[in-house]
């Protein structure tokens, strides 16, 4: 399952017309340990049905995702609620940007209709940015949550949310509504953000991940974050530090890939090794659960991630009470 909103498949140009000004980035041949294979198995195609019949959309599409075929060979896809037009054109994201349509009063129980279908033990619910929306769609996002818990009560939830930046009382709603996991991803470090993530603040973001802890301590919190945008290691370090200053759980890091020439040119593609040694330190900063390799994303293999980032915080409450 996947979230970091990055593809490896050029979109039409028609369908980001917002986009049509920006100077032309050539893409890059990638390197041989960013390649994957092409989706086309049985059990993918059941799951494609499934979304389809439900008038779902998915980040795994919408973004183009490079583990598609993996994830939904196994049954997983990230639901992507509130429709698939974003109200913010990030310079990384190959989801469309415009005026989005009003919300779907049936969708969180088409949505949990899907979960039960799919028959999921964890599943990620992410959107677009609804900077239209007096709320910016926390209640959406909690009827999402009551829906699934209805329907599947033993399906753990984790929820990659927008910012919600300007919209005072709106993460209180989606705490209230108790998801297992509370995502919200950094995407870059703050130096990048004028050219790649105009329309968030990096301070916000951390604010946002630290009062979810304060909400309610039992929600896991995560971030994630991409490389390659010319990003210097000393700032990734730096980030880390504040994500654990706000008392985040999981870090995931993956490579950043373009999804068009309209889209941030690829600075370098960072070689595995750096990935690892990216882990090595995040885990030694006091993460409880780190994935950084090329291809993670922030919803790839997060069921089993999940699962062991529960099991190492229980280890490390049994280590405090000695």
């Amino acid at each position: 399952m996947v979230t970091i909103l990055d593809t490896v498949k050029n979109a039409p140009k028609a369908r980001h017309p917002e986009k049509a000004n920006r100077p032309d980035n050539p893409i890059q041949r990638k390197p041989e340990w960013i390649r994957v294979k092409a989706p086309g198995s049985p059990v993918y195609k059941e799951t494609q049905e499934i979304v389809k019949e439900n008038g779902l959309f998915t980040v795994c599409e919408e973004a183009g995702c490079p583990n598609i075929g993996e994830c939904w060979s196994k049954k997983h896809a990230t639901m992507m609620i509130m429709g698939d037009t974003c109200t913010r054109a990030c310079a990384f994201c190959n989801v469309k940007t415009g005026m989005p349509a009003p919300l779907d009063p049936n969708e969180p129980e088409n949505v949990a209709l899907a979960v039960e279908k799919l028959g999921l033990h964890h599943v990620v619910i992410t959107s677009v940015d609804r900077d239209d929306l007096a709320d910016g769609g926390a209640e959406h996002f909690a009827q999402v949550i009551r829906a699934i818990r209805a329907r599947s009560p033993s399906t753990t939830i984790e929820v990659l949310t927008p910012d919600f930046l300007r919209k005072e009382g709106a993460l209180e709603v989606v705490v209230a509504a108790k998801p297992d996991v509370f995502n919200h991803n950094l995407e870059t470090v703050p130096s990048n953000y004028l050219t790649v993530r105009p329309g968030a603040r990096y301070f916000h973001s951390i604010r946002l991940l630290q009062r979810v802890k304060e909400l309610d301590p039992t929600i896991f919190t995560k971030s994630g974050i991409m490389v390659g945008l010319g990003e210097e290691r000393h700032e990734v370090l730096q980030l880390m530090d504040d994500l654990r200053s706000a008392d985040v759980d999981f870090l995931t890091i993956g490579q950043y890939l373009q999804p068009t020439s309209k889209h941030h040119a690829i600075i370098r593609f960072v070689p595995p090794d750096e990935f690892k040694s990216y882990e090595t330190v995040a885990y030694t900063k006091g993460f409880l659960m780190v994935s950084s390799s090329p291809l993670t994303r922030s919803s790839h293999h997060a069921g089993e991630d999940f699962a062991q980032l529960r099991a190492n915080r229980e280890k490390k409450l049994a280590e405090a009470r000695g």
